[in-house]
């Protein structure tokens, strides 16, 4: 899977998005041409979290007659949702805007917009200093979008960046875009209480918010009766899930939704992304280990494997707090897939601090991460506090021996799957083969295997044992 937060994206990463479903930009599939009179056409970067927000636009904006298309020429309205986690996806961004500046001054009438957290972090700057766009909406005004547009078609440049205490989109059916018909993103929580030094989330996404537990219940129910068959439950960190039912003042916990929704039927996988290591609980484990929908697979980013840079990183947890999590799962769930996210050349670091993430890397045995290096981003309370020095050359060498490290342990792990046999969920063909099915287990793995004479279609089970693997993907047979 690739993920613009990243500098850099592994071989690892490229071979597993060759055969995954979400990639550095998407716009919408094609609708019913006499349905709308109006075109949209979105791009989004970054995290899930985006890719989930694009569809509430898309429900939004088919309320108000516009229509998704994949042709940039026909559409009236343009959007990019953006991301601000990283530079190298502000960069990426305002390449893609400078060309739908070209194709707006060819086409009368088309308004370009910005969404998501680039939006709310540069407000104004794309419309005063840049001229590039016309529309800029925060992640929490996808509401006023039918104001904005109107406003913009005017000839007034439109912006809306507020956050809100209290906005989930609980009660807006999220159009599902560039969709596999299998396998669905549910947004349960917006924003971040956690202040990461290096991090924008809390100042672009606003205060840690969950959504009503029964929402979220119905539009799993219906993604079921709909065909898809699998679910990822998002959040900036979904192990802080709280809600509170207003009827009875039941308290519901993260631990308590997923098994709800698990509860719902056991042909439905459930996922979710992403866990913070201080919060996720043994309750959430159990439940894990409990249900067999449940798909053994947690995201654990560590950032970094030295408890002083840690605390710089105001991670909240030390080195050995984080390997012990890392214990307890093993020990709960033994088959569990374990990723990560880590960062190099973060503020001060010396070469030990760097060598003890490589040894906290080999400890966890991650099947993949996304590595990256640190570039300091405007706001954050590092950019504030710290200064960032550590040279490009430093961090740049630091993070091949950090990629190095995850291809040999991604290459290791799965060879450990070979001759094992998993129950697969298949997504649909693989991209470099028609006559041959891809899919993953429960533990997040890609597995490619021949469809044979056998009677399967996307979102039907199928047992498959593993005969060979590459450092990305696993090859295997049907077991009839």
């Amino acid at each position: 899977m690739i993920d613009l937060m990243t500098d850099k994206v592994t071989p690892n990463d490229r071979e597993k998005h060759d055969e995954g479903r979400q990639g550095e930009a998407y716009a919408p599939f094609v609708q019913d041409p006499n349905q709308y009179q109006k075109r949209f056409y979105i791009e989004s970067y970054g995290c899930q979290m985006n890719f989930a927000d694009s569809e509430v636009v898309a429900s939004i904006l088919n309320q108000e007659g516009f229509g998704a298309t994949r042709n940039l020429e026909e559409a009236d309205l343009i959007f990019i949702n953006t991301c601000s986690i990283r530079e190298k996806a502000e960069q990426t961004v305002r390449k893609r805007l400078t060309e739908f500046r070209k194709l707006k001054l060819r086409k009368k009438g088309m308004l370009v917009g910005v969404l998501g957290c680039m939006a709310e972090r540069l407000k104004s700057k794309f419309i005063e200093e840049e001229r590039l766009v016309d529309i800029v909406v925060g992640p929490d005004a996808y509401r006023s979008l039918p104001e904005l547009v109107a406003e913009a078609s005017g000839g007034q440049k439109a912006v809306n960046v507020l956050l809100s205490r209290d906005e989930t989109y609980a009660d807006i059916s999220p159009v599902r875009l560039d969709s596999n018909g299998v396998s669905a993103f549910v947004s349960i929580m917006r924003g971040c209480n956690n202040m990461c030094s290096f991090c924008v989330v809390p100042f672009t996404r606003g205060r840690e918010r969950s959504r009503d537990a029964a929402s979220i219940l119905d539009e799993c129910r219906d993604l079921f009766e709909k065909g898809y068959r699998e679910v990822t439950l998002l959040g900036q960190n979904v192990d802080s899930y709280y809600f509170v039912e207003e009827s009875t003042n039941r308290v519901i916990t993260f631990a308590n939704l997923m098994e709800e929704v698990a509860q719902l039927s056991p042909l439905l996988r459930v996922r979710f992304s992403t866990s913070h290591p201080k919060d996720i609980t043994d309750e959430v484990l159990h439940v894990m280990a409990r249900y067999d929908n449940i798909c053994k697979y947690i995201h654990l980013p560590v950032q970094s494997g030295s408890t002083r840079v840690l605390q710089l990183m105001n991670r909240t947890y030390t080195r050995e707090w984080y390997l012990a999590k890392v214990d307890r799962i093993r020990e709960i769930m033994p088959d569990c897939g374990i990723s990560s996210d880590i960062i190099a050349g973060f503020c001060t670091e010396e070469e030990q601090d760097h060598l003890e993430t490589l040894a906290v890397m080999e400890y966890s045995r991650y099947d993949m991460s996304y590595m990256f290096f640190y570039s300091e981003r405007p706001g954050t309370l590092a950019q504030r506090r710290y200064t960032d020095d550590i040279p490009l050359e430093v961090k740049k060498r630091r993070l091949q021996e950090i990629v190095d490290l995850q291809g040999r342990l991604s290459f290791e792990s799965n060879k450990r799957d070979l001759n094992k046999s998993f129950t697969v969920l298949i997504e649909g063909d693989s991209k470099k083969s028609d006559q041959d099915w891809m899919g993953r287990s429960s533990q997040n793995k890609v597995i490619v295997f021949p469809k044979e004479n056998y009677p399967l279609q996307k979102g039907d089970y199928v047992n498959v044992q593993v005969t060979d693997c590459t450092q990305a993907t696993l090859l295997g047979k049907i077991i009839a």
